[in-house]
């Protein structure tokens, strides 16, 4: 499964607001690729849930694994936690996951 297909199948339309609000904080298409990888890895570790339906402990539980199971380095750790928070931030308008109203 690829990027686009893992964010279309947890919410259509996705893909799109994503990359609009990367392209709307003029971040560099390194950056894009980064996010979007942690985002979908992130959608698929939850099993394709809708990602706003997540709360802070679903975001705090995939930061453990990458940690602790799989071990990535702390400027991965960085990077997806980054990644995460624009995506809930900037994407989805939420202050922080698993807030209900748009900020």
């Amino acid at each position: 499964m690829d990027v686009t297909e893992a964010l279309e199948q947890s919410q259509p339309g996705l893909i799109g607001r994503v990359k609009s609000a990367i392209r709307e904080q003029d971040l560099h298409q390194r950056a894009e690729q980064t996010y979007l990888h942690w985002i979908t890895r992130f959608v698929l570790f939850h099993e394709l849930k809708d990602p706003e339906s997540l709360a802070g402990e679903d975001r705090q539980q995939f930061l453990t694994y990458l940690s602790d199971r799989i071990q990535v380095s702390r400027a991965r750790l960085n990077q997806a936690s980054q990644a995460l928070t624009f995506f809930y931030q900037d994407v989805l308008g939420k202050t922080e996951i698993g807030d209900t109203a748009a900020a």
